[in-house]
């Protein structure tokens, strides 16, 4: 975050400390959750050191998070310009400055940064020649909505080799980044420079086949998994998780709880959303869905694993029925293979 006014001398992760304990402690649970174990030990250790914090300071930084949260916003409507245009009209110059100075630091560490305003059209037809490897790279760095219709475009040998790159990613160094972007540099834009960029991976490409219609998610996987199975399951496992059931049809969710036993719903169910829990419990009748809550109710402490390993089952059961075509998914392309 930029420094202003009250958070002047102020480490980045000692401001990130006194926003934790400003924000309530179940949305502070939730942020650190999503952070790497290095950075929550940090973090962790920071809050720990933490004693009396002003309410002025609290403000400050606060004020600042959120200046900087909308400076970002408006970076990715209109671009650095437009937001140098609204912050400058709604802040102070100086505050102004210092948010516009973080940001252009920010992009200047970005790999990529300048396609992720590129058309997607465009984007393909600049790179759909290249090597596998490269659109991976390209891909990898990209949004999952942009990289999404970029594979839908490639053709069907060129996609199982770029899923299979983008899966397979795990590091990649700075001169790696910097050589492909030297070679868009006279086109698209210039060179920047990295750290080590942890960039692709099962996530990323479950992610993007999540975006593509059915027809090409299909394809896509059905030729990957001659090659590699495993990575595959790995891949479908993330592209359809337990709280996604709330995208399921009334009467796919019938067809599922038919396969399934009520100990077995009744330990998912455990930490599942209240808004799941709904949808499950009026797809059933009222004394099988007492029954369950009665479970859950007298159940007591549970292992995390045992109750991820039952939406697990669940999960699979789903995808098996989608398969056979007797559960519609909202947003995955059930709808369109509907003929009335």
């Amino acid at each position: 975050m930029a420094k202003q006014k009250g958070t002047e001398g102020l480490t980045g992760v000692r401001k990130a400390a006194i926003l934790m304990v400003s924000i309530e402690s179940e949305s502070a649970s939730k942020i650190l959750a999503n952070l790497p174990t290095e950075d929550i030990e940090r973090l962790s250790m920071e809050i720990a050191k933490l004693e009396d914090v002003t309410p002025d300071l609290r403000d400050a930084v606060v004020r600042e998070y959120y200046q900087t949260h909308m400076a970002r916003k408006y970076l990715e409507q209109g671009g650095f310009e437009y937001a140098r245009t609204l912050l400058e009209k709604s802040l102070p110059p100086e505050d102004a400055a210092a948010i516009l100075e973080g940001l252009q630091q920010s992009i200047a560490q970005t790999p990529f940064h300048f396609l992720k305003k590129t058309d997607a059209e465009n984007l393909l037809t600049f790179i759909q020649d290249e090597h596998p490897q490269t659109i991976a790279l390209i891909l990898a760095h990209v949004s999952a909505k942009q990289a999404a219709e970029i594979v839908s475009g490639l053709s069907a040998k060129k996609q199982i080799e770029v899923v299979k790159r983008v899966a397979r990613m795990e590091q990649t160094t700075p001169e790696a980044i910097r050589q492909v972007e030297a070679g868009l540099e006279t086109r698209l834009a210039s060179i920047v420079n990295q750290d080590l960029e942890q960039a692709g991976g099962v996530a990323n490409i479950a992610e993007i086949l999540n975006l593509v219609d059915r027809t090409t998610e299909k394809g896509i996987l059905e030729n990957l998994e001659e090659e590699d199975p495993d990575m595959v399951e790995q891949i479908r496992r993330l592209m359809f998780v337990f709280e996604d059931i709330l995208l399921v049809n009334d009467k796919g969710i019938q067809s599922v709880l038919k396969e399934v036993e009520n100990d077995e719903l009744a330990l998912a169910l455990k930490t599942a959303s209240e808004e799941l829990q709904n949808k499950i419990f009026k797809n059933m009748s009222e004394r099988a869905s007492n029954m369950i809550k009665e479970d859950m109710e007298y159940m007591g402490p549970v292992r995390v694993s045992d109750v991820e390993s039952a939406q697990q089952k669940i999960v699979d059961v789903v995808r098996r029925l989608e398969d056979a075509g007797e559960v519609i998914i909202s947003g995955r392309g059930g709808e369109e293979e509907i003929v009335v």
